[in-house]
């Protein structure tokens, strides 16, 4: 992700984390919202403007519109960030279903956005997702892309079960290991029922095969 912009629907858990990680591949996180505005910044937040930002949400329980006034960044109250139409690489909607719109979509798309990836429950309404698939090269569903949650919470019942600490980096290193395996599962079914690229459909095709198998090895099945 190095050198690219990502814009971020939300400002709570997925949405640090979310940037934290841009952050350390090297991109720019150029924007973050809650329910009074967004809060944006052309040329990526600093680190320390990050800490500020994460304080504020984590400890203070405040407002973005409390940090209005930090260098570089500007404010728009009662806005959504996918209704500003800020040019960016990558699309992170984190906060809550059907942010994204069609008409968020299209702003996207006339911003230059390559890849949306989901870190919310159905943040993407399906007119905005079938927009999106003609316009990205990359939509990334959020049952695929939002499952580091998930999949960390089984790595800590796994060090439970085993009474065993992994480090963070160890953590982290298992984490991007689930994670690469999810994308290459998507793409691959994808491929396979020659939808290339549809990783909505690839995700959404390998959760069905796995428990189809899974029901007609325990005998529920007869086809």
């Amino acid at each position: 992700s190095s050198g690219i912009n990502a814009e971020y629907g939300g400002s709570g858990n997925v949405a640090q984390f979310a940037a934290e990680k841009v952050l350390q591949l090297g991109g720019r996180v150029c924007s973050f919202s809650d329910s009074t505005g967004t809060l944006s910044s052309e040329q990526g937040f600093s680190r320390s403007q990050l800490d500020q930002l994460f304080e504020l949400k984590n400890v203070k329980r405040g407002r973005l519109s409390e940090l209005s006034g930090i260098p570089g960044a500007t404010y728009h109250a009662g806005k959504s960030v996918w209704q500003l139409g800020l040019a960016c690489d990558v699309a992170l909607p984190c906060a809550t279903q059907n942010e994204i719109t069609v008409e968020g979509a299209k702003l996207l798309a006339e911003g230059g956005c390559w890849c949306v990836a989901e870190g919310a429950n159905m943040p993407t309404t399906n007119e905005a997702v079938e927009f999106l698939k003609t316009k990205v090269d990359i939509y990334l569903p959020g049952k695929a892309a939002n499952a580091g949650g998930v999949a960390t919470s089984a790595l800590e019942m796994a060090q439970n079960s085993a009474r065993l600490f992994w480090s963070a980096e160890e953590v982290d290193e298992k984490l991007k290991g689930i994670m690469n395996n999810i994308f290459a599962t998507s793409y691959q079914t994808a491929q396979e029922f020659d939808r290339p690229w549809d990783l909505q459909f690839g995700a959404n095709a390998a959760g069905f095969l796995k428990v189809y198998k899974a029901y007609k090895a325990m005998g529920y099945l007869k086809f």
